[in-house]
Parts: C-alpha cells; sequence; structure tokens
C-alpha cells in the first residue's frame, strides 16, 4: 500500500512538473500576443501629436521665427513623414499663404533645385521676409569667446 501510495505521489509531482511547464509556455505565447497586439493598434490608430499642427504663413517678417519653429518641432515628432528634404519643402509650401505663397510660385514653376533642400529652402525665406542672421552671427561670436 505505501509502494502504491510512493508511485502515485511520483506521478502526481510528475505531471504536476508537466503542466506547470507548458503554463510557462503559454504565458509565454500570451505575452507574445499582447505585445504584437499593441504593435496592431499603434499602427491603425497612431498616438496624438504632442505638438499642434503650426499656423499659416503670410510674409509677415515678425511671424516667421515662430512659423519656422512650429514647422520645425511638427516635422521633428512626425520625422517619419517627413523622411527627405523634399517632402519638408512641400509641408512648409502647403502652410503658405498670401506674400509668402506669392513668393514661392516661381520656385515652383521652375522646378528650382532649392525645392529638394529643406536647409536651402529656408536661407532662402529668411532673405525674402526679414531674418536677420547677424544677430545670430553676433551671438555665436560671443558664445566663441567663452
Amino acid at each position: 500500500m505505501v509502494d502504491e501510495l510512493v508511485l502515485l505521489l511520483h506521478a502526481l509531482l510528475m505531471r504536476h512538473r508537466a503542466l506547470s511547464i507548458e503554463n510557462s509556455q503559454l504565458m509565454e505565447q500570451l505575452r507574445l500576443l499582447v505585445c504584437e497586439r499593441a504593435t496592431l493598434l499603434r499602427q491603425v490608430r497612431p498616438p496624438s501629436c504632442p505638438v499642434p499642427f503650426p499656423e499659416t504663413f503670410d510674409g509677415e517678417s515678425s511671424r516667421l521665427p515662430e512659423f519656422i519653429v512650429q514647422t520645425a518641432s511638427y516635422m521633428l515628432v512626425n520625422e517619419n513623414r517627413f523622411c527627405n528634404d523634399a517632402m519638408k519643402v512641400a509641408f512648409l509650401i502647403s502652410l503658405l499663404t498670401g506674400e509668402a505663397e506669392e513668393w514661392v510660385v516661381p520656385y515652383i514653376e521652375m522646378d528650382s533645385p532649392i525645392l529638394g533642400d529643406y536647409r536651402a529652402f529656408l536661407d532662402e525665406m529668411k532673405q525674402c521676409f526679414g531674418w536677420d542672421d547677424d544677430e545670430e552671427d553676433e551671438d555665436d561670436d560671443e558664445e566663441d569667446d567663452y
């Protein structure tokens, strides 16, 4: 009788161990499925953008710095949408109105290379709409002195 109980106990322990291993495997599969579900949900519902959509720019010089900061911030947090300079320039152009929109039309009509160069496009906007780079250069020179 004792031998039978020992054998039964041994069988129960073996079964318990097998069930514990199976449970661990199922938990790992569940974890993987939950992660996959989260990934799929992010693809379907992109997270809301922490930076508001930039305002339009009509060519008013005093608003140019604000416009550049707004658009740069928006593009930074949405970098997957703005993967190259042409996309960034196109985004800026889409926000131009009034005098600024009239300014960009000749560049578009002649398919200017500047439309594919974000930095050059910004420099051209700054030059046209009155961004004073001299003040920045003086600040940089003062910083270099330290």
